[in-house]
């Protein structure tokens, strides 16, 4: 999962008050395990999962999602590394997504959407990936917007739902200690790594983020 693209290692560390999970993390992991989260979804992103659905059935070979995929570096990355398999790559931004820097292989296609309605829509399908990566998302560091976070967010029993294996990379330890207790909250055992020269970047991105120093982290589960 390595790219040749030339990146300069300028990329800031991430700053917050926080030195540990948050003291109202697991209230917020209990209120969102007994209530189903009724935000309309919106016909956006019926049409986008509807496409990807299609463009599914018409395939063979097990599914990976690939949450957040941004330029779809890490999706095409993946889609080599796993060439029997389907990847579905989402992510919010046109802005993001339409910086095609090199082909998109056949296994690989990036959508559109927002995942809390895709990941709702995958789960009304009965989508089960094999794997499904979370690469790197906006670990939104202030104590103040905890519940911005995915594993603190009422969308956070759907993810589990979608099972498979589950990895999530980032460069703020605490997000993937708090993830990990919301995991243990709903009976999942997690195991958080820091992420050395032998694990090969994902993306252009991940691979600033290492030539800037940073320390890297993944969490790996089973859902």
């Amino acid at each position: 999962m390595h790219s040749n693209h030339t990146v300069s290692g300028n990329s800031r560390a991430v700053i917050s008050t926080q030195t540990g999970p948050h003291e109202q993390l697991l209230a917020q992991v209990t209120k969102h395990s007994r209530s189903d989260w009724g935000k309309p979804i919106t016909d956006y992103n019926r049409a986008a999962f509807d496409r990807a659905q299609e463009w599914l059935l018409e395939r063979t070979g097990k599914l990976i999602l690939d949450s957040g995929c941004g330029t779809g570096d890490s999706s095409r990355a993946l889609a080599e590394m796993f060439p029997a398999h389907q990847i579905i790559g989402i992510d919010r931004s046109a802005h993001r997504l339409s910086r095609q820097r090199q082909h998109t292989p056949d296994n690989c296609l990036l959508v559109r959407a927002d995942l809390l309605d895709f990941w709702r829509l995958a789960e009304q399908a009965h989508w089960r990936p094999e794997r499904h990566f979370l690469l790197y998302p906006n670990p939104e560091p202030k104590p103040k917007h905890l519940t911005r976070r995915f594993h603190a967010h009422p969308i956070f029993p759907v993810l589990l739902a979608l099972g498979g294996a589950f990895e999530c990379r980032s460069n703020w330890l605490i997000y993937l200690e708090e993830m990990a207790l919301a995991l243990q909250y709903h009976h999942k055992t997690a195991q958080i790594q820091p992420i050395d020269g032998n694990v090969p970047p994902c993306s252009p991105f991940e691979h600033k983020y290492r030539i800037s120093g940073q320390p890297l982290w993944r969490l790996q589960a089973m859902l």
